[in-house]
């Protein structure tokens, strides 16, 4: 069983395995389609317990862009925010209208034009859904080690 579990590990079959998991564990789990990812070994047929929520970092001021064209990070809380076809909770801060007495960021021009560039008098449909651009950020560490940097023109 041993030899089995050296020539799957050399073949690139499993990525880890967990002290804790028996030979027989890890075998059942290749045999059953297990894959190997961020989150573990997991088995293709089995749910696992979700993570821990991480914490959202609360309202701070806006967070600096990484590279050219990249929606602005959310830098507050977005938890119970509607966001549907009935109402956006985000343009009762962010709008126009409403911003500069609420001391939030503008939405941009951008998202009052229509896909062949016309000015519309209201956000285009197609911008509407905030949260599906703009994400709210976590104090959480990285996934994975990388080395990106920002481009040299926001630094």
């Amino acid at each position: 069983m041993r030899k089995l579990l050296a020539v799957l590990l050399a073949a690139g079959t499993l990525f880890s395995v967990s002290a804790q998991s028996t030979e027989t564990a890890v075998i059942e789990n290749v045999n059953n389609g297990g894959v190997a990812s961020l989150r573990g070994i997991t088995e293709l047929d089995t749910t696992r317990k979700a993570d821990e929520l991480k914490r959202v970092i609360k309202d701070r001021s806006p967070i600096d862009r990484d590279y050219v064209y990249q929606p602005p990070l959310v830098p507050h809380q977005t938890r119970h925010y509607e966001v549907s076809l009935n109402a956006n909770k985000c343009l009762s801060c962010h709008s126009w209208k409403y911003a500069g007495e609420m001391g939030a960021t503008k939405i941009s021009v951008t998202h009052y034009q229509s896909r062949e560039g016309e000015v519309l008098s209201d956000v285009s449909p197609r911008r509407y859904f905030c949260l599906q651009c703009h994400v709210t950020q976590a104090d959480a560490s990285p996934l994975i080690e990388n080395d990106f940097k920002r481009v040299d023109s926001l630094r």
